[in-house]
C-alpha cells in the first residue's frame, strides 16, 4: 500500500504544479499582450485624430474666401432685382472644385437665396436656417461651425460658415449675409473600415456621430435621460433619430483613458475590446478606438500551452532520469543473471535455427513442386481448351457432311460417265470426242480439289497468331461450306457491306470457325421457315468493325437470351447438339479482343453481332487462305 500511496501523492502534486504554471504563464502573457495592444491602439488613435483634424480643417478657410467674391457680394446687395442662376452655377462649380457636399448663401434673415443644389429635389433654396448655430455665429461677425444631420438631405455633415460683409468700415456695421459650406464625413469613415479596430467619434452629449460600423452611427454611447433627449430634439441637430443606447459595458478600467469593455447588444456584442479615448480638441469631440481582445486570448492560450509543454518536458525529463537510474540498477542485476543462462540460450538458439532452416528448405521444395504442378495444369488446360475448340469445329464438319458428300458424289458420277464415254470414243477412233470428255473430267477434278481445300482449311488447328484479315473474304469462305445446304434448303442469302475491303486484327482460323458456327445455327433455326432468308452484313463504326448474321427464323426466347452463351446450354432436340458452339464462339471472340452479342429481330428472327478492332488497310497483308485457295480471297 505504501508505494501506491506515494504514487498518488506524486500524481496530484504534478497536476497541481501544471495548473499553477499554466495559470501564471497565461496571466503574464495577458498583461504583456494588453500592454502591447494598448500601445498599438494609442498609435492608431493618434493617427486617426490627426487625420480627422486634417481632413476637416482643410475646408476651414473656404467660406471666408468665398464670402469675399465680388459675385457673391453683388448679388447679396440686391437679390430681388437680379437673376440667381449665375450665382447658383458659380457655387456649384466651386462645390465641384473644392470637393465639398454643398455651398449656399443665406441673407440677413437666414433665408437661403442661392445654393449649389438649386436643381435637386432637396434643394436648400427658400429654407430658413435661423435655428442653426453656424448662422447665429456668422451673423454675429464670427466664423461658425456646426455638425449634425442636414434638414433636407438627412445626411451627416460638418458645416463651416463665414459672414459676408458689404460694408465693414463702419464701427456698427453688421454682416449682410452668411456663406455656408457642408462637408460629408463618409470619406473618413471609409478609411477607418480598413483598420483592425472599431473607431467611434462622440460629441459632448456622448452621441456616436461617426463610426467605422454603420450600425453604430446615430446611437448614444450611454443611455440618455429624457431631458437630454428633449434638448437634442430642440436643437434639431440629429433630426428625429431615436438615439438608442449602444449597449456598452465597462468590464474593468485599465488606465486613465482605457478600459476593457463589452457590448450587450448590437454588432459588437460577440467580442470583448480594449477601449481608448482621445479628445479632438479642435471640434469638441472625443474619438474612441476599440481593439478586439482576440490577440490577448490567443497569447494567453499560446503561453499556457508553451508553459505546460515546458513543464511537461521538465517533468518528463526528471521521470526519464529517475527511470533510467532504476532501470540501470535492474539491468545490472539482470545482466548478472543472464551470464549464467546465456550459454544455454545460445545452444538452444543454434538448434532452433538448424530446425527452422531444415523446415524452410522443405517448404521451398514443396512450393517449387506446387508451382511446377500448377504450370503443367495450366498447360493442360490450354491444350484441353484448344482441343475442345477443334472438336467443336469437327462437329460442325460432321453436320456439314451430308451436303459435302452430295457435292463430291455429283462430280464422281460425272467423272465415271465421262471416262466410260472416252474409252468408247477411243475404241471407235473418235479422238476429238474422247478429248472433250477428258477435258470435262479435268474440270470436275478441279472442282473436287476446291471442295477438299475448303475442308482442309476449315479443319486445321489455329496458330493463335494475330494477323490482318479481310472480313468479306472470311464471310464468302464460310458460305462456300454451306453451298449444298443453302441450295437444298432454298435459302435466300443477302449480303450488305461497303465496296472497300474491311480489315480486322485477329486469328483467321478462329474467326472462320465463329462465322461457320453462327451460319450453321441460323440455317438450323430456319428449317421450318417457309421462305428462309440469311442476311449477312458488315460495317465500320469508328474503330470497330461489326459483322451481323441474321435470319428470319422463330428467334430466341426471352428467357434464354441470358443463357445461350453458357456451356452445354442448347434448345435443340436431344442428339442434335452439345450446346458448346455459342459458348466456344463467345470465348474465341474474347480472346481476339472482340465481342459476340445476340438479340432478337423484329418481327421474327435472331441476330448475332460480332465486334472486332479495325485494322488500317495500309498494313493489311494478303490473307493466308488466298495463297492456298484463290477463290477464298
Amino acid at each position: 500500500m505504501k508505494p501506491r500511496r506515494w504514487k498518488g501523492i506524486w500524481l496530484v502534486a504534478i497536476t497541481l504544479g501544471l495548473i499553477l504554471v499554466m495559470w501564471q504563464a497565461a496571466h503574464l502573457a495577458r498583461e504583456q499582450a494588453i500592454s502591447t495592444l494598448q500601445e498599438d491602439a494609442e498609435n492608431e488613435l493618434r493617427l486617426s485624430v490627426a487625420n480627422l483634424n486634417g481632413y476637416l480643417l482643410r475646408y476651414d478657410y473656404l467660406p471666408q474666401m468665398l464670402a469675399t467674391r465680388e459675385g457673391v457680394q453683388r448679388f447679396l446687395a440686391s437679390p430681388e432685382t437680379q437673376n440667381a442662376m449665375p450665382l447658383n452655377l458659380l457655387l456649384d462649380r466651386f462645390r465641384f472644385t473644392a470637393g465639398v457636399s454643398d455651398v449656399y448663401l443665406l441673407d440677413r434673415d437666414a433665408n437661403t437665396i442661392a445654393a449649389s443644389n438649386w436643381h435637386r429635389p432637396n434643394t436648400f433654396l427658400g429654407h430658413n436656417y435661423a435655428f442653426r448655430s453656424y448662422y447665429t455665429e456668422a451673423i454675429a461677425g464670427r466664423q461658425g461651425r456646426f455638425y449634425g444631420l442636414g434638414v433636407q438631405s438627412l445626411e451627416r455633415g460638418y458645416f463651416f460658415s463665414a459672414p459676408v460683409w458689404l460694408d465693414d468700415t463702419s464701427p456698427d456695421a453688421q454682416p449682410s449675409g452668411v456663406i455656408v459650406i457642408k462637408v460629408l464625413l463618409d470619406e473618413v469613415e471609409e478609411g477607418w473600415a480598413e483598420q483592425d479596430a472599431e473607431l467611434l467619434v462622440t460629441d459632448n452629449d456622448n452621441i456616436i456621430f461617426m463610426a467605422s460600423r454603420p450600425e453604430l452611427r446615430m446611437n448614444a454611447l450611454y443611455a440618455l435621460s429624457d431631458e437630454q433627449r428633449q434638448t437634442l430634439r430642440d436643437t434639431r441637430r440629429y433630426a428625429i433619430e431615436p438615439l438608442s443606447p449602444s449597449g456598452i459595458n465597462i468590464d474593468a478600467p485599465y488606465g486613465p483613458v482605457s478600459a476593457l469593455v463589452s457590448f450587450s447588444q448590437g454588432p459588437l456584442s460577440s467580442s470583448r475590446y480594449l477601449s481608448l479615448t482621445r479628445p479632438v480638441v479642435e471640434f469638441g469631440w472625443h474619438m474612441h478606438i476599440l481593439k478586439p481582445l482576440t490577440p490577448v486570448v490567443r497569447a494567453q492560450w499560446i503561453a499556457a500551452l508553451m508553459a505546460g509543454g515546458l513543464y511537461g518536458m521538465i517533468v518528463l525529463g526528471g521521470g526519464i532520469g529517475w527511470q533510467r537510474l532504476r532501470l540501470r540498477r535492474e539491468r545490472e542485476a539482470f545482466a548478472e543473471r543472464e551470464r549464467h543462462t546465456l550459454a544455454l540460450v545460445r545452444d538452444e538458439l543454434e538448434a532452433s535455427v538448424e530446425r527452422r532452416t531444415h523446415d524452410l528448405v522443405a517448404s521451398n521444395q514443396r512450393l517449387s513442386n506446387e508451382i511446377e504442378e500448377r504450370r503443367r495444369a495450366e498447360a493442360n488446360l490450354r491444350q484441353t481448351q484448344d482441343e475442345l475448340i477443334q472438336a467443336a469445329k469437327l462437329a460442325v464438319l460432321g453436320q456439314l457432311a451430308a451436303g459435302i458428300n452430295h457435292e463430291l458424289n455429283q462430280p464422281l458420277a460425272a467423272i465415271r460417265a465421262y471416262g466410260e464415254n472416252a474409252r468408247r470414243f477411243l475404241t471407235l477412233s473418235r479422238v476429238d470426242q474422247a478429248d472433250a470428255n477428258l477435258e470435262q473430267i479435268v474440270e470436275l477434278t478441279k472442282r473436287m480439289a476446291d471442295i477438299s481445300a475448303q475442308l482442309r482449311q476449315f479443319s486445321r488447328k489455329s496458330s493463335e497468331r494475330q494477323e490482318t484479315i479481310s472480313v468479306q473474304a472470311c464471310i464468302e469462305y464460310a458460305l462456300r461450306l454451306f453451298q449444298g445446304r443453302l441450295r437444298d434448303g432454298h435459302v435466300t442469302v443477302e449480303q450488305h457491306w461497303p465496296k472497300e475491303t474491311l480489315w480486322v486484327t485477329g486469328d483467321l482460323v478462329r474467326l472462320e470457325q465463329v462465322l461457320v458456327n453462327l451460319i450453321s445455327n441460323a440455317l438450323h433455326a430456319m428449317q421450318e421457315t417457309l421462305e428462309p432468308r440469311l442476311i449477312l452484313s458488315a460495317a465500320l463504326n469508328e474503330k470497330q468493325v461489326t459483322i451481323s448474321i441474321m435470319d428470319n427464323g422463330p428467334g430466341i426466347g426471352d428467357q434464354h437470351l441470358a443463357q445461350i452463351f453458357e456451356p452445354f446450354f442448347t434448345t435443340k432436340a436431344p442428339g442434335s447438339g452439345l450446346g458448346l458452339g455459342l459458348s466456344i464462339s463467345s470465348r474465341i471472340m474474347d480472346d481476339l479482343g472482340g465481342k459476340l452479342q445476340a438479340v432478337n429481330r423484329d418481327p421474327t428472327g435472331a441476330c448475332f453481332i460480332i465486334s472486332l478492332p479495325f485494322a488500317p488497310p495500309i498494313h493489311a497483308p494478303v490473307p493466308s487462305t488466298q495463297q492456298e485457295n484463290n477463290s477464298h480471297a
